[in-house]
């Protein structure tokens, strides 16, 4: 009998769609892990639904087709932690859901993160929100960067946000679009000098205790870096999927793994990668010329086996416009960053952005 390893298990799997979506249950998270005990195989799942039919049906097909490829194994198929190795410690039973409680009125939530800083992350996310907007989305866009906003200069705010009568801060609404930020509550170049547990409250009370009202998708716009202050926003926020930022340079692509990572374990979807500041053009010739290099985006959207989203161009008017609060899909609906963008926003909407739902 030939030796089975995991890696075969895997691929065989991917031949299983997830229901309702275009993703195999390999690339959605689900399964978890698979362990091998003589002729015994198991093949751990992990869901991030509460759906019991669509479970017992991704659960049935595996079987039916593990049983049919190879009668040889006693197959099993479970839900819950992994098998433990000998010696190894108990694991929590902690909710890995507990506390992404669903926002009244958004129907889905969008985080938009780097694995580093310096990526053009908040540029990403401003953009990205206009462009859904012109989509004819409803949507908003939450600033969780306490210690370091930049939305309110970007988006050209400069007036703090009232109380409604519920004693909700009320967001303020600029290019069709709802927002709240540390950086409107501030007085300009006043340091946020909090620990960790201070600036969680703060992003609960900006998902919670802001009167959003209804919106199609809210777009949250991280911290840079994987550390413990974005793994805490992360686990607190219900998010429906994200968008990893990057620039082409391989160190930039090293963090992009590794943001992936943190979404992978916390069964995140991660909707595809976007590649700022990926060229200019020539002003003689029109050609793009790629002085970070070329391909680095797309090559970790398909080793990660997600979307590539899309090339933004490195523009002056770009800086320009969002040192102007007026960002460059709003201002130049005919730049090539604009139509960047756009594109990014139609694909991120194809893939299912509007189906699925936020947890």
């Amino acid at each position: 009998m030939a030796e089975i390893s995991k890696e075969d298990i895997l691929l065989t799997l991917r031949s299983i769609q997830y229901p309702g979506y275009k993703e195999d249950i390999v690339t959605f998270g689900i399964v978890n892990d698979v362990k091998f005990q003589g002729n015994r195989m198991t093949v751990n799942l992990k869901y991030n639904t509460q759906d019991a039919e669509l479970k017992a049906s991704v659960k049935k097909q595996i079987q039916e087709l593990l049983n049919s490829k190879y009668p040889d194994h006693r197959v099993m198929v479970m839900e819950g932690f992994p098998t433990l190795e000998m010696g190894a410690a108990p694991p929590k039973q902690n909710d890995p859901w507990a506390g992404r409680k669903p926002i009244p009125g958004v129907k889905s939530v969008l985080a938009v993160a780097s694995g580093k800083g310096g990526v053009g992350k908040s540029t990403v996310s401003t953009n990205l929100a206009i462009a859904l907007a012109k989509e004819g989305l409803k949507v908003g866009l939450m600033d969780s960067d306490i210690y370091g906003p930049s939305i309110q200069i970007m988006m050209g705010i400069g007036q703090k946000p009232g109380v409604n009568e519920d004693r909700k801060l009320e967001p303020i609404e600029k290019f069709g679009i709802k927002m709240m930020s540390m950086g409107f509550i501030l007085d300009k170049d006043t340091p946020v000098i909090w620990r960790g547990p201070m600036v969680n409250k703060a992003v609960e009370q900006f998902l919670r205790d802001v009167d959003w009202g209804e919106l199609d998708v809210m777009i949250v716009d991280l911290p840079p870096g994987t550390g413990d202050v974005q793994l805490s926003l992360v686990q607190k926020t219900p998010l429906t999927g994200a968008v990893i930022v990057t620039t082409p340079q391989e160190v930039a692509l090293v963090d992009v793994r590794r943001g992936f990572q943190m979404f992978r374990k916390l069964n995140i979807h991660v909707f595809g990668v976007v590649e700022n500041m990926s060229y200019y053009s020539n002003p003689t010739s029109g050609e793009p010329v790629y002085i970070f290099g070329k391909g680095g985006g797309p090559k970790a959207a398909q080793e990660l086996q997600v979307p590539f989203l899309g090339e933004i161009p490195i523009e002056q008017e770009i800086a320009e416009a969002g040192d102007s609060g007026i960002p460059i899909v709003a201002k130049n609906p005919e730049s090539a960053a604009t139509r960047a963008f756009q594109e990014a926003a139609k694909r991120i909407i194809a893939e299912g952005l509007l189906e699925r739902v936020a947890k």
